[in-house]
């Protein structure tokens, strides 16, 4: 992600960029030396946390209603935000407001709601995303796709066993849980090299299916 945004503004000194639903701040806290960069959350708790971490330009707002002049981010980031937003597609119209002409929109999004787990339960997830779906809703906020694509293919067989599984097994009434897991060392390893692959492929092609969605838009 750094990469991409160090090569999209490179010709453009000190980039306005948006982190929308920035949580704790790891992302905002990686591209401060890019150029202004604001972190906005509906969570207070969230932007404590980011204060922790040194970070002092945030906001307390959703993403249907940023505290931002219109026409002057050159970049939004919204990874992994718009599964928690009723209206997504208030959001994205609100993003392109306050993109100026040409400035981008990286988004990700879990995908395929054939997924759809306690997990997803847990992350206070209100859907998970089919890329029709998601084409439809950028293009309806005035926005062009620059790519839109699957992610993380190398993961969707065992996440897919692991959901099947979780529904054959009657879930006693509990809080729900995430499902997250950490593989032994020599499969992370192996993880770790296929999604590096994926990375490279994506660089100049698309997947056909996968766990996650990723979207990258501008405003014309």
């Amino acid at each position: 992600m750094r990469a991409f945004l160090e090569s999209a503004f490179a010709a453009r000194p000190n980039p306005l960029i948006l982190d929308v639903g920035c949580g704790t701040g790891a992302t905002l806290k990686a591209l401060v030396d890019l150029g202004p960069v604001v972190g906005v959350d509906r969570a207070p708790d969230a932007l404590r946390y980011c204060r922790r971490r040194g970070l002092r330009s945030l906001s307390l707002a959703t993403a249907e209603a940023l505290p931002i002049t219109s026409d002057s981010a050159d970049a939004i980031l919204a990874l992994d935000l718009l599964e928690h937003v009723a209206d997504d597609a208030a959001a994205l119209r609100e993003f392109a407001r306050v993109l100026r002409p040409g400035g981008i929109l990286l988004i990700t999004v879990p995908a395929c709601p054939q997924l759809w787990s306690e997990h997803d339960e847990a992350l206070d997830h209100l859907r998970r995303y089919r890329l029709p779906h998601l084409r439809r809703i950028l293009l309806s906020a005035g926005l062009r796709i620059d790519k839109l694509s699957y992610l993380i293919t190398s993961l969707l067989a065992p996440i897919a066993a692991l959901r099947l599984l979780q529904r054959l097994i009657p879930r006693r009434k509990r809080r729900p849980r995430t499902a997250f897991i950490v593989p032994p060392r020599p499969i992370n390893w192996l993880l770790i090299a296929l999604l590096r692959l994926e990375r490279r492929w994506l660089s100049r092609f698309g997947l056909p299916i996968g766990v996650s969605l990723i979207a990258i838009a501008r405003k014309p």
